[in-house]
């Protein structure tokens, strides 16, 4: 299999989404990275680490994943929390570590294995170090409160009401730890709930209802600008 995922050890499942790595067999023309709302610790072949920005349309590697052999993918607005850097500054990048957070690149040390022990270790480090926050706007409750309610398309307003903030207040809260404010953070979080949707071979019709779209023409619009290219590209062959 050239692509794998990992889920993490259960005291991670709140920061980390999967480990994912690419196999001898992965492509090795270009890769179209669809944006998710996340962002990733990318591992190169020689263990070096690369923090992957969030993303506001497709990525487009070049060779093998862009050299990259796997990475850490973060729940959205997690990996901002851990390194304390505004991921807005992160924004359609791909930035090493080094530069993105000297500490953590320092914690992380020069080169870190592949293996997952290793990087799932380096995440609980991470997580070990950080200040807490479990009553600042960056707590893990509120971001996942924000991720499950945008996700579903709730409106702006009314999630910040739900958390007792200004709608400004939330757009200034969203930027720094998803790297884009609340209304295209939805719209990247319906996205991709809809390309999982087509990937797994769900009528693109049907897909529109289910993730919220006024119709089909709708989602092929959204896809063609997120994706790059047709909803019919994001369908199995």
């Amino acid at each position: 299999m050239s692509y794998r995922e990992l889920a993490p050890p259960a005291p991670l499942r709140g920061l980390v989404e999967c480990l994912w790595s690419t196999g001898p067999t992965a492509r090795t023309g270009p890769t179209r990275v669809l944006p998710d709302g996340c962002m990733d610790l990318l591992v190169d072949e020689a263990g070096g680490l690369t923090v992957a920005g969030p993303d506001t349309a497709a990525f487009v590697t070049r060779g093998r994943q862009g050299g990259w052999t796997g990475g850490l993918r973060f729940h959205p607005g997690v990996l901002p929390r851990l390194l304390g850097v505004p991921a807005a500054e992160l924004r359609d990048t791909r930035v090493a570590l080094a530069e993105v957070s000297p500490a953590a690149a320092r914690l992380a040390g020069p080169t870190v294995p592949s293996d997952p022990g290793s990087l799932f270790r380096l995440v609980a480090a991470l997580a070990a170090a950080e200040p807490r926050r479990e009553t600042a706007p960056w707590s893990l409750p509120a971001l996942r409160r924000i991720t499950t309610r945008l996700g579903g398309g709730a409106a702006v307003g009314a999630v910040a009401e739900e958390l007792g903030w200004s709608t400004r207040s939330l757009t200034r809260h969203c930027t720094a730890v998803y790297g884009y404010g609340p209304a295209v953070l939805r719209r990247v979080l319906r996205f991709r709930a809809a390309a999982t949707l087509l990937h797994a071979g769900v009528a693109p019709a049907e897909v529109a209802v289910r993730t919220g779209y006024a119709d089909q023409p709708h989602l092929s619009r959204e896809v063609r600008a997120l994706a790059g290219v047709p909803a019919g590209a994001l369908r199995p062959t």
